[in-house]
């Protein structure tokens, strides 16, 4: 795990644009802080911040072909490169090193771009072709590891981290509208955009290349979740075998590995997995909130860990210490992301790094893969619902499908019936949806409370200037697709990878884990395991079964009945205690701060977002997201200033 960047250009590399390298190399310390790396040609300079986990002694880069016409640096784990090594060996191939990434100089050898379909990990790399005078750029298929570009008028500069860029004095930090625009919607920017003007992402399962005698870019997609080939077989024991398979590869390490456990199916399943097949302690870390027993997990989270003979280690997480660490938190956290659970992954990568434990295997992917949030399966059933019923019979359906007993054994069930009159105004909602939607719609983040909130309000609060530079644009525009429509619950499940998971859960994991220099390791995107599921959805039906019914399944020899059958718990801080002391410290920045300049928020609107409204049933509400932006934007201005 580290941190690259590096810079190209049209014209020979002039000493500013090599500093610029070193400036934007520093600032990434903290992705790397054990060696740092660097390489120049003509035209090119790459820089490398390495956090040493496989191969302590030989591993540092850039990493060299034979006859050093190849230039590699690496963001990443290549879990295959064992068996890649082996099969490598056997066409001629010599190693220099015992690293996991020199497998990848060897692959473009012999295949060139087609290299990327034998990696089976989380990286982004920058190989550099001499003789071809060519730059390869590439990530991972579920994007795991980010790169951040920027395209000039005759240099192109990518880096691991939005605040490298800044910090190389070449990228001006200037506001897209229409990114701040979706941020708003989303509590994060849907990726290939970045809040910044002219900064974007290289996609997931993209690469691209930069040739530099003409001067063309070209950006391609090698891998598509949608394209899985369809699969039958038992699910249960299929995707048993493909987790058996991960648990081999993800504890590969040659320093010591810790899992993030809570009291959850997800976490556990990862514990257990790693368990199985360490040679060594697995160490398991997990936090509480003293005086919050409700939202604490450290009790069920440490007897699993004893039941798996794991070392535990409890954080405890106070108010006050959330409240001073917030600003440094959306620092560390690159992009806007307005999850205020952020303190807890943040406080576990930290929690190891304290341990030395330098890598920490988490659960995100599961909720996403499996059908964990109850709204996936819905939004499918109203997708299919729109697409083949007629307005009459929407009508029916909608109300039918609602309309249901209360549950009087929950006190929150019975209140959300009452609200919701028995299911006739969530029934209407429902009809709706599926009625005055555009057709190519499909329903998706429409069954988000915080997502509809936004599409409601939030222009309330928007400068006329700011609404008049965003009229014609569409948040929803993501979850359009051309009909007929085929396989919605793939295509719902493509659109929440591509969304909440890889902007919010997996960009989290990677940017706070690399703010303590702990890699961060999260078996359940392994692409393997994605087309497995993916393969078999194409062939048998599982939205409508119990919730993660395939993976309760896959795991019942693998973890203990009295976990499997826990209810599920969100990995959720004490909201109203956090967002109320939030807003007492920071409310005030928004009275006529950055987004007021920046002429997105009105006077009045910033007035109202500063009181810090938290509206019942939203976790993530607008003013969270304006308190998350603005404190963004005076980060990242004061970087590009200095």
């Amino acid at each position: 795990m580290c941190g690259i960047s590096g810079i190209i250009s049209r014209e020979a590399l002039s000493e500013d644009y090599k500093r610029s390298v070193l400036r934007m190399n520093d600032a990434l310390v903290h992705r790397g802080p054990d060696s740092q790396g660097f390489f120049t040609d003509v035209n090119l300079a790459l820089a490398h911040s390495r956090l040493s986990i496989i191969d302590l002694e030989t591993g540092n880069q850039p990493l060299y072909n034979n006859d050093r016409s190849l230039a590699l640096i690496v963001n990443g784990e290549i879990y295959n490169f064992i068996e890649l090594r082996e099969e490598l060996k056997a066409k001629g191939c010599v190693f220099s090193t015992n690293s996991d990434c020199e497998v990848i100089l060897h692959l473009y050898s012999l295949y060139g771009i087609e290299c990327l379909r034998y990696l089976r990990g989380m990286f982004v790399f920058a190989l550099w072709d001499k003789k071809l005078r060519r730059l390869f750029l590439a990530r991972d298929r579920m994007g795991e590891k980010p790169l951040y570009i920027f395209e000039g008028d005759r240099h192109v500069i990518f880096s691991s981290e939005v605040k490298s860029l800044l910090k190389s004095g070449l990228v001006p930090f200037t506001l897209d509208p229409v990114a701040v625009n979706e941020y708003f919607h989303y509590q994060y920017v849907p990726e290939p955009k970045t809040p910044i003007k002219g900064v974007r992402k290289i996609p997931p399962a993209h690469y691209i290349t930069i040739d530099v005698d003409n001067w063309h870019l070209v950006q391609k997609e090698y891998w598509a979740l949608r394209e899985a080939e369809p699969l039958s077989g038992d699910p249960s024991q299929l995707i048993q075998q493909e987790l058996n398979r991960i648990g081999e590869l993800i504890i590969r390490s040659d320093v010591p590995v810790g899992v993030a456990l809570s009291s959850g199916l997800d976490s556990s399943a990862i514990a257990a997995l790693a368990a199985r097949k360490s040679r060594g302690n697995i160490h398991a870390f997990s936090v509480g909130y003293p005086g919050y027993p409700s939202c604490d997990e450290r009790v069920e989270a440490k007897a699993f860990a004893d039941e798996l003979n794991m070392p535990f280690h409890e954080v405890e997480l106070g108010t006050e210490e959330m409240v001073n660490f917030f600003p440094e938190l959306v620092y560390w956290r690159d992009d806007p992301i307005a999850d205020i659970s952020g303190f807890c992954y943040y406080s576990l990568m930290r929690a190891a790094r304290e341990n030395n434990v330098p890598v920490l295997l988490q659960g995100q992917g599961a909720d996403e893969l499996f059908w964990g949030y109850p709204w996936l399966p819905k939004a499918v059933e109203e997708s299919i619902q729109k697409s083949q019923y007629s307005r009459i019979s929407s009508f029916f359906k909608s109300f039918i499908s609602e309309i249901k007993v209360p549950d009087m054994s929950s006190p929150k069930a019975f209140a959300y019936w009452c609200l919701s009159f028995g299911g006739l105004r969530t029934g209407w909602e429902r009809y709706l949806r599926t009625t005055s939607l555009p057709k190519e719609r499909l329903v998706f983040f429409d069954l988000s409370p915080n997502y509809r909130l936004a599409g409601k309000k939030v222009k309330n609060f928007y400068s006329t200037k700011f609404i008049e530079e965003i009229h014609s644009a569409d948040p929803a525009l993501l979850f359009h697709m051309n009909i007929p429509w085929k396989n919605i619950d793939v295509e719902i499940t493509r659109l929440i990878c591509q969304t909440y998971l890889l902007q919010n859960g997996i960009a989290q994991a990677d940017r706070l884990g690399m703010a303590s220099s702990i890699e961060t390791r999260l078996p359940f995107v392994d692409y393997k395991l994605v087309e497995t599921v993916i393969g078999l959805r194409k062939t048998y039906s599982d939205y409508n079964l119990l919730p993660k019914a395939w993976l309760k399944s896959a795991l019942k020899d693998i973890i203990p009945e009295w976990v499997l059958s826990r209810p599920k718990r969100g990995f959720s801080p004490p909201l109203r205690q956090w967002h109320r002391r939030l807003f007492k410290r920071y409310g005030s920045n928004l009275r006529r701060g950055y987004l007021y300049e920046a002429g997105i928020l009105s006077d009045q609107g910033t007035k109202h977002l500063s009181k810090g409204t938290l509206p019942l049933g939203i976790v993530s509400p607008i003013s969270f997201k304006a308190l998350v932006l603005e404190e963004w934007c005076r980060a990242m201005r004061s970087i590009s200033l200095n």
